[in-house]
């Protein structure tokens, strides 16, 4: 016999978008599993920007995580972009609309401490060490899920919700049929973590559009910095052949850049050589999918985290009023499908189409040049590059005006 347990809503997944789902579902009242698969309660993902753009930290601090992340020595992430028209240095003016900045901070730090907070709120069961094998169905409906845990025991978790929140290669969805939609990736993406390399900056990041290959420095706590290479697919030979030597000549003559030889490497060089762009619908009847799991998007901008906040609060928001009926239920579920399309769907095209690899378009060339040259523009960029605005709003009439004079007058000067 499979024992079961009674819940409101079981999410499959104990990192960023699980933790901050099961916390806000909880907080609105409702009984919450928090099933996930490692059984160490400091388990975290490894491949990671470890970028959270200014976007996420209205959810952060809603969660009340952002004074824990401070303390345990979160930077503010203010970055510099370099490009062939100049820097990129977004003033930040005094009206500026948004939050000013997000956090670095490794996924060791932050995603042990989310799980903290998820198994301190009333409310929520963690329950580690529990692999998802079935999900339950009931009238044409999910119904729950059954999970395996590591002595082999079985155990049916039963919800008129389940929300994956699984990752990339979601096991939920898989389960559930749901379809998927790939776009290939034309870069490639190593790291590594150093500790004590000075920067220009200092504590601010600092990202090279090399065209078409990507450089950054992300400062993080503990005096670690984040070094990333982001080149084109035809260079992968080069690394392969000699991996350390390819990693620090990407540093070398950079402008303003990182002296290698000053800091020491502390982790293995990681990384991925494929990173296709994935999404899948963000809701079924009584199934919802949040982070990667709906929408896993070229890293290189730092989005992942600050989506997966962004769309565990709309699916609570959402959802959590309609707990008690399914069909209401199932209704919230198709309004947080069209939110999370609506909001995210254009900022994954524009990524996924920029991750080919190929050359700038002109409206690109002209945003970025004109982020170098004005500093309202730049500002804006910043609020793009934060994901506080919508795609739309970047690339309005206004807004593409602006930059052309913007662009006209320093070609004049």
């Amino acid at each position: 016999m499979t024992p079961s347990h009674s819940h409101d809503v079981v999410v499959v997944g104990a990192s960023i978008a699980g933790c901050a789902t099961a916390t806000l579902f909880a907080r609105a009242g409702a009984r919450v599993a928090l099933v996930e698969r490692s059984p160490d309660p400091a388990a975290y993902k490894v491949a990671c920007t470890h970028f959270l753009l200014s976007s996420a930290v209205p959810v952060l601090e809603r969660l009340g995580i952002t004074d824990r992340m401070r303390a345990a020595g979160a930077v503010a992430n203010d970055i510099h972009i370099h490009t062939r028209w100049g820097w990129v240095r977004p003033p930040i003016a005094d009206d500026f609309p948004y939050p000013r900045h997000g956090y670095n901070l490794r996924r060791s730090v932050l995603d042990p401490m989310l799980r903290r907070m998820a198994a301190e709120t009333p409310g929520v069961d963690l329950l580690l060490g529990h692999t998802v094998d079935e999900l339950s169905r009931r009238d044409g409906r999910i119904g729950g899920v059954v999970a395996r845990t590591r002595s082999g025991d079985r155990v049916e978790l039963r919800a008129p919700l389940v929300v994956g929140a699984d990752g990339r290669g979601s096991r939920i969805a898989d389960l559930a049929g749901l379809p998927e939609r790939v776009r290939a990736h034309g870069r490639f993406s190593f790291f590594a973590h150093y500790r004590d390399v000075p920067l220009a900056g200092g504590h601010v990041s600092q990202m090279w559009m090399l065209e078409p290959d990507v450089v950054y420095a992300f400062p993080n706590d503990d005096g670690l910095t984040v070094l990333c290479v982001m080149p084109s697919q035809d260079r992968l030979p080069e690394f392969r052949a000699d991996m350390e030597g390819s990693f620090e000549r990407a540093f070398e003559g950079l402008p303003e850049g990182p002296d290698l030889a000053r800091g020491r490497r502390v982790s293995p060089i990681m990384g991925k050589v494929s990173m296709p762009n994935v999404t899948r619908p963000a809701s079924a009847p009584g199934l919802a999918l949040v982070g990667d799991a709906a929408m896993a998007s070229d890293p290189l901008w730092g989005v992942g985290c600050a989506f997966a906040l962004q769309a565990s609060e709309w699916l609570v928001d959402l959802t959590a009023p309609s707990l008690g009926s399914e069909r209401r239920l199932d209704a919230a579920l198709k309004r947080y499908r069209r939110r999370h399309r609506a909001r995210l769907g254009p900022h994954h095209l524009l990524t996924s189409d920029f991750s080919t690899a190929r050359a700038y378009n002109p409206v690109e060339r002209l945003m970025f040049h004109a982020a170098a040259v004005d500093a309202r523009s730049a500002d804006h960029f910043a609020a793009f590059g934060g994901r506080s605005i919508s795609v739309a709003r970047y690339l309005s009439p206004p807004a593409l005006a602006r930059a052309g004079l913007a662009v006209a007058r320093a070609s004049r000067a």
